[in-house]
């Protein structure tokens, strides 16, 4: 996401659930996922992850078989918190349209606590060349995210909110594709003007194309 003021809170799990062996693989876990969401997989040195765990070779190793490992769990704890403030603020009582306008707004207005970006745009482009474990997690998150929206326009559909005929996976992609790729413009061009238009573009065709008539909610109801 675009760097902004805005913050989610800590999506750790609480110490006295962990074991000390988990806590400290966790705390590795935590301090490695910048780097990896910054440098990629490849640009991710030793030197850098020992820098930022304050461990040697051995002691990150005595938690995790190799940097492929520590790499795909840092991934997933990365997204595990781009995904919380995706979500923040959603109200599930609301409309879908209007469920799916917050999250659209929450790509462009909340950052994830780990620095660096969108993990799922950083790293679908590292992983492309063939890390399968990464790549395969990329693939998991991407198809997530897909589904959780297809979730909202088809429960927004039994309420009688969507337009007949609507397919709720094509509104999932349609709005998915375009964030990303206005994601990528703005950070090359440190600007927010294209994640801008596309929201401004996305409203105009969930409210045009998607939500159904006043006329066709009320008999729905």
């Amino acid at each position: 996401m675009m760097e902004s003021d805005h913050s989610v809170p800590d999506m750790g799990v609480k110490g006295e659930q962990m074991t000390k062996g988990e806590q400290t693989r966790r705390k590795i876990v935590a301090a490695a996922a910048p780097i990896f969401n910054q440098h990629g997989y490849e640009g991710s040195s030793l030197a850098d992850l020992m820098a930022a765990t304050g461990l040697k070779k051995g002691g990150i190793y005595r938690h995790f078989s190799s940097k492929e490992e520590l790499a795909a769990e840092a991934f997933d704890y990365t997204w595990e918190a781009a995904w919380k403030a995706r979500m923040l603020h959603v109200d599930e009582n609301a409309t879908g349209i209007e469920q799916l306008k917050q999250l659209i707004a929450n790509f462009i207005d909340y950052r994830s606590p780990v620095v660096g970006g969108c993990p799922i745009l950083n790293t679908a482009v590292d992983a492309d060349d063939g890390n399968a474990v990464l790549r395969a997690r990329v693939g998991k998150a991407l198809r997530s995210w897909v589904a959780r929206l297809e979730a909202i326009v088809k429960q927004a559909a039994e309420r009688g909110e969507i337009r007949a005929g609507v397919d709720a996976k094509t509104v999932a992609v349609l709005i998915v594709a375009p964030l990303e790729g206005a994601l990528m413009m703005s950070r090359l061009e440190r600007s927010e003007f294209a994640l801008r238009s596309v929201q401004q573009h996305l409203n105009h065709y969930l409210d045009s194309e998607v939500a159904a008539s006043r006329r066709a909610r009320s008999s729905a109801k």
